[in-house]
């Protein structure tokens, strides 16, 4: 079979392609207004997601942990959660989310944070903070099982069910971003507003582009309100963007309260985008102006520039989030590209049942690999040692030193991003997505060439 779908066969793991299960709830909570979260475990836990986070956006924002040491983890923790509620609430008097995000060391200890905030509810809030609002919301993400991206998705499902409240139907619809860049949602905004769609952008970070104002620093927050989550209950239908990233709280909003979901494809590329699109008319009744339909126009003219004689047959690698990597290897295949490696880097059992990598194993007609619970060391050995020949590969930041020890070209996409600046203004999803990623995907190419000397390139032409 042309396209083939495979577990890493070597046990363990060397270079992961992504970070635990914390981490995705840490960048779920950090879209929500009003909110810092508590990390239950050690002081790691929050630091190095802190600083990856931070790295990426070059922007501070407001974490904390429960600091669980040795003595903790011989006899039970619960009271360092106790005491970080208390003091994250006298120290930010406007915060009115906290989520409790366990971690591997307090799961395997069996700390009862669900009975914590119990507790805490019954005496410390009404006893301490009278009349104030505080949400105290349990969220297990072990970090022995899963990923970023699971631990994400079951953030926002978590989120989502603890506020949805059913009340008055609206004419809002939930779009759920999942993980993307300030640059994305700026776009989909756009899209929204050119289509005249009224809707709640959930857990964005847009505002994490933050502005160094003459009155002083200022500390990214996402833009997410309580009322936007309790909101969602009443909403005309949810979009997903991703299906790892969102599609359970979409799922839940559909299964607890009849409000239609729709879930991906992801809007990268041409394609992709108009199915997005299309969702968006099919929900709202609303059609899809002329204005859109140029800017999809400018956008086909741009590619077309770029296709044939520069991109078609590149041979491709992408690793990264999984809707990621999904929608670029269909993006790359609009563009006649050859996506010959794909790496997924997490346990989801579901990979092999997603209609999107069906359809690559139906209709991909040369040798592609899609390998699950992968990691870069897959990458680096299918190239130094299985022959894998690449043009250009695209990932983030941390499988940086693959493409420099083996002399190939690589885009930067997706989260982590730390060694280019600025990328996360950049959109890669829209119409706009598609023309940038094209541009970069060619001048990357182009840079190759010169740092290669390589004066007369073949460019499919001549």
């Amino acid at each position: 079979m042309p396209c083939e779908v495979k577990e890493k066969e070597r046990v363990g793991c060397i270079n992961p392609i992504f970070t635990c299960q914390p981490c995705g709830a840490q960048f779920a909570s950090i879209g929500i207004k009003e909110c810092i979260g508590i990390v239950h475990g050690g002081q790691g836990c929050v630091m190095f997601v802190r600083m990856l986070i931070s790295q990426h956006f070059r922007e501070s924002f407001e974490i904390a942990s429960s600091s669980v040491h040795e003595d903790g983890a011989v006899f039970g923790a619960c009271s360092r959660v106790e005491e970080a509620v208390d003091v994250l609430l006298m120290r930010y008097p406007d915060v009115k989310v906290v989520p409790i995000i366990s971690t591997c060391s307090t799961e395997v200890i069996g700390d009862d944070i669900d009975g914590v905030v119990t507790k805490l509810n019954a005496e410390l809030l009404p006893q301490k903070y009278p009349g104030r609002e505080v949400h105290l919301i349990p969220i297990h993400t072990p970090s022995f099982v899963g990923s970023m991206i699971t631990g994400y998705d079951l953030a926002v499902k978590d989120f989502v069910a603890h506020f949805a409240e059913k009340t008055e139907p609206s004419e809002k619809i939930n779009l759920i971003t999942g993980w993307v860049n300030p640059g994305d949602v700026t776009h989909l905004k756009h899209l929204l507003a050119e289509m005249d769609v009224d809707a709640t952008v959930l857990f964005e970070i847009e505002t994490f582009d933050s502005p160094l104002m003459p009155s002083g620093n200022h500390v990214s927050h996402g833009e997410t309100t309580i009322e936007d989550l309790r909101g969602t209950a009443n909403a005309l239908g949810t979009i997903a963007l991703n299906r790892y990233e969102g599609a359970k709280a979409a799922q839940y909003l559909e299964d607890e309260f009849s409000v239609p979901a729709v879930i991906g494809p992801t809007p990268i590329g041409i394609r992709n985008t108009d199915t997005f699109l299309n969702s968006l008319k099919a929900m709202t009744g609303k059609p899809i102006p002329e204005s859109l339909v140029r800017e999809r126009g400018i956008a086909i003219d741009a590619l077309t520039d770029l296709v044939h004689m520069f991109l078609a047959d590149k041979r491709v690698a992408i690793y990264g989030a999984p809707d990621l990597v999904i929608g670029l290897a269909e993006f790359c295949l609009d563009l006649e590209m050859r996506p010959k490696l794909l790496l997924l880097g997490d346990d989801n059992v579901r990979y092999v049942d997603d209609p999107r990598v069906i359809a690559l194993k139906e209709n991909v007609d040369y040798d592609m690999e899609i390998v699950t619970n992968a990691d870069l060391m897959e990458l680096q050995d299918r190239i130094v040692n299985q022959g894998l020949e690449l043009d250009l590969i695209l990932g983030h930041s941390k499988g940086r030193f693959v493409a420099i020890d083996n002399n190939i070209p690589m885009l930067r996409v997706g989260f982590p991003t730390y060694d280019r600046a600025g990328m996360y203004r950049h959109p890669v999803v829209g119409y706009a997505g598609a023309t940038w990623l094209a541009e970069q995907m060619a001048n990357t190419l182009f840079t190759d060439m010169e740092y290669k000397h390589n004066k007369e390139w073949v460019l499919n032409v001549w």
